[in-house]
């Protein structure tokens, strides 16, 4: 249940910033904003299934059998081992993550 405590840490960590931007900006709509925008970011990287897109392409319309999700737990060593790090993951989650940031900072400095 390690997810369960990140995405709970998550969503405790995105109230404290709503209520920061709540008191800076004494505005419910930046508020609303801030909320939505965070929701999608965690939704976006603490909920999909990662076994499930782990593997080929070819095999996404097929459900994830148990054989596949044995031989990747087994895969799995290390501090991460949730998560596989694959650079092009890395680098259109950071471009994506980073204009949405942008984005939300300015409207909120507005």
């Amino acid at each position: 249940m390690a997810s369960d405590a990140a995405l709970r840490s998550a969503v405790v960590w995105l109230a404290v910033i709503i209520v920061l931007v709540g008191i800076f900006t004494l505005s419910l709509k930046k508020m609303m904003i801030t909320y939505a925008f965070g929701m999608v970011g965690i939704a976006g990287i603490l909920l999909p299934d990662w076994d499930f897109f782990d593997r080929d392409f070819s095999r996404w319309c097929y459900p994830v059998t148990a054989e596949e999700r044995a031989s990747l737990l087994a895969q799995r060593s290390g501090l991460l081992k949730r998560y596989r790090i694959y650079p092009m993951r890395v680098i259109i989650y950071a471009t994506i993550y980073s204009f949405g940031l942008y984005k939300w900072w300015t409207f909120i400095s507005s």
